[in-house]
C-alpha cells in the first residue's frame, strides 16, 4: 500500500496556488490507517518514549494513536486559549503574521523523553514551537513524525539543524 495515493490533494484550497494534502482519506481507510500508525510507532518501540504530544488537530488523532502503541501518555499542543487549565505558550512566526501555541504547564515532566507527531510538515514554524514548548517545560525531544513532509518549503530540515532525528512517512513536492 502507497500511503501517497491514501493522502486526497485538493488544489487552491486554502488560497489559489496551494495544494492542499488532505489525510482525512487516509483516516478514513482502516488499512492506510494503520499502517502509518504502525510506521510512526516501529522507530521508537522500546526506545524510553515518556509521552506523545500532537500537534492540533490531526497530530491528536494520529499522536493519540501513537501514544496507545507505545503505552505512553499524551500530550495535547493547542492554539491559544482551547486549553483550560493553567498554560505555557510560544509565539511563532506564519508567512503573514504569527500564532501561539499552548501546553498546559504539567503536560511533561521534567526529563521526559517525548516524541513529537502531526500529520505534515510544513515550514516547521509549528512543530518548533512545539518543540520550545517542551524543552520549556524541562523535556527531551527524542524525535519528531509526521505522516507528509513537503520537503521544497524546508521544515524538516530546520528541525534537522536543530539536532532532531526527524521521521516522514512520504512526501510531496509541490505545495
Amino acid at each position: 500500500m502507497d500511503i501517497k495515493q491514501a493522502v486526497r490533494t485538493i488544489p487552491d484550497y486554502p488560497k489559489p496556488g496551494i495544494m492542499f494534502r488532505d489525510i482525512t482519506t487516509l483516516l478514513g481507510d482502516a488499512r492506510a490507517f494503520r499502517r502509518v500508525v504502525d510506521e510512526l510507532v516501529q522507530p521508537h518501540a522500546g526506545a524510553g518514549i515518556d509521552k506523545v504530544a500532537g500537534i492540533e488537530a490531526r497530530g491528536f488523532i494520529l499522536g493519540g494513536a501513537v501514544a496507545h502503541q507505545l503505552s505512553v501518555g499524551f500530550a495535547p499542543i493547542r492554539k491559544k486559549g482551547k486549553l483550560p487549565w493553567r498554560t505555557v505558550a510560544q509565539d511563532y512566526a506564519l508567512e503573514y503574521g504569527s500564532d501561539v501555541v499552548e501546553m498546559h504547564e504539567d503536560a511533561i515532566a521534567p526529563g521526559d523523553r517525548v516524541l513529537l507527531i502531526d500529520d505534515l510538515i510544513a515550514t516547521g514554524g509549528t512543530a518548533g514551537a512545539a518543540i520550545d514548548l517542551i524543552e520549556r517545560l524541562k523535556g527531551h525531544v527524542v524525535g519528531a513524525s509526521f505522516v507528509i513532509d513537503l520537503p521544497e518549503i524546508g521544515g524538516a530540515e530546520k528541525l534537522r539543524q536543530r539536532g532532531l532525528v526527524v521521521q516522514s512517512l512520504c512526501a510531496f513536492e509541490g505545495h
